[in-house]
């Protein structure tokens, strides 16, 4: 089914790893630029889940895609990319976290 590009396919929208963590480059990367407005401090903590929320609208809009297929290929990658680094971040986040209280329980342990 060929889709204009004023309109979103219902299939497409959701939730995109890559433009939550990757938001500007996946936009540049995507030639949507309203992720570049994570560029600015302290609004960027609520930017990046407007751009994963919104993302796949934006670059349906702003991409040459003539069917939904081929946009989930491409976004497929993205959104693989952008899974990884989130469960990466996430993960070590909790270790720094763990191993902070640590130093800090024993360091008041041993006052």
């Amino acid at each position: 089914m060929m889709y204009n590009s004023n309109e979103t396919p219902a299939e497409i929208k959701g939730w995109n790893w890559g433009a939550f963590m990757y938001h500007y480059i996946w936009g540049i990367g995507n030639h949507t630029y309203l992720p570049l407005l994570c560029l600015i401090p302290f609004f960027n903590l609520i930017w990046i889940f407007v751009c994963g929320a919104k993302g796949n609208e934006w670059a349906w809009r702003s991409g040459d895609y003539h069917d939904v297929e081929t946009f989930k290929k491409v976004q497929a990658t993205w959104n693989l990319a952008g899974l990884v680094a989130f469960l990466f971040t996430f993960i070590t986040t909790l270790i720094a976290v763990f191993f902070f209280w640590a130093a800090i329980k024993s360091i008041l342990a041993l006052g």
